[in-house]
């Protein structure tokens, strides 16, 4: 698992911290999903059980402070999602603290039927996976399908297609034969995506090669929720057989531990990942997600014991 966390790219020096050191570990067998779970799928399950997600849940404003009421829409409204909002042009680094408030937005309306905000849908969408969902919904719609979240772990162990110590989920070339392998982010973050890929924003699922165990998406397109919480520092002491993750979380404002919303870690990067700012469509990549901030880059696919 993991990786040395230091890459040389074209726009300088990246470091990951929380993908170093590499560990060697064992995972007992299980099945996991061909494909991130879809919105199809997803609608299915809300119409045979009501199922309401939490962006769709009413906002108790008694948790805001009053300076943020000022830019909201007059209450109740929702809790929402966070959406991705391209500048018109961007002033500064992106690697500056507080830089991707130029790019992320939060919207009231936005949820898994809404991914983009106020007056998006679903047409045409149903073999694309399901985003604006928190840990809370994808573990709910697991336990429907007879499922579960994978760990980060397993989810690594898939990812790896039966690859041991590459760059990516199929090899160490990033376009081999000159052919994009993920939905990922090409131009000039975050104001130009050139699509080269063929995608701006998310693709249906299926839509790139599959890795060598046949599963597809297992880089870019959306992140993956894992069942782990997120620590960056676990990897520095996880068990040696099928580790579960630690048994609390690091809020990444704080650093502490328990505070703020519960924070699991996601897999795999997404379609906005571009190696200039993210660079983490890579199996030994790891990210985060707070549970009360779903993302329209964020959904998950289904795993089951063996």
């Amino acid at each position: 698992m993991g990786s040395d966390g230091v890459f040389e790219t074209p726009y300088g020096r990246k470091e990951f911290p929380e993908e170093n050191p590499k560990v060697k570990i064992k995972v007992s067998g299980f099945w996991i999903d061909e494909t991130e779970v879809t919105n199809a799928q997803f609608r299915k399950f809300v119409d045979a059980t009501g199922y309401v997600t939490f962006a769709e849940q009413e906002m108790d404003i008694a948790t805001l402070p009053p300076e943020a009421l000022a830019e909201l829409p007059k209450p109740p409204f929702n809790n929402g999602a966070i959406i991705f909002n391209t500048p018109e042009k961007f002033e500064g680094a992106i690697m500056e603290p507080g830089a991707y408030l130029q790019w992320w937005k939060w919207d009231t309306e936005a949820c898994w039927k809404r991914p983009e905000g106020k007056g998006s849908d679903l047409k045409g969408r149903d073999d694309y996976p399901v985003s604006c969902v928190n840990y809370d919904d994808a573990a709910a719609y697991a336990k429907w399908a007879g499922k579960r979240l994978p760990t980060e772990a397993e989810w690594e162990f898939a990812a790896r297609g039966g690859l041991e110590g590459k760059m990516y989920t199929w090899g160490d070339e990033l376009k081999p034969g000159d052919k994009w392998m993920a939905n990922t982010y090409q131009g000039t973050f975050p104001t130009d995506d050139t699509t080269e890929d063929g995608f701006a924003g998310p693709s249906p699922v299926k839509s790139y090669p599959p890795n060598g165990y046949g599963l597809y998406d297992m880089a870019g397109n959306v992140w993956e929720l894992c069942s782990d919480f997120y620590d960056p520092q676990y990897r520095s002491n996880c068990e040696k057989c099928d580790p579960k993750g630690p048994d609390t979380w690091i809020n990444m404002s704080s650093g502490r531990k328990n505070e703020g919303a519960a924070t699991h870690v996601t897999k795999g990067g997404s379609f906005l990942c571009h190696v200039s700012y993210c660079m983490r469509y890579r199996p030994g990549a790891r990210h985060s997600i707070e549970n009360d901030s779903p993302t329209v880059h964020t959904g998950f696919r289904c795993a089951k014991d063996l």
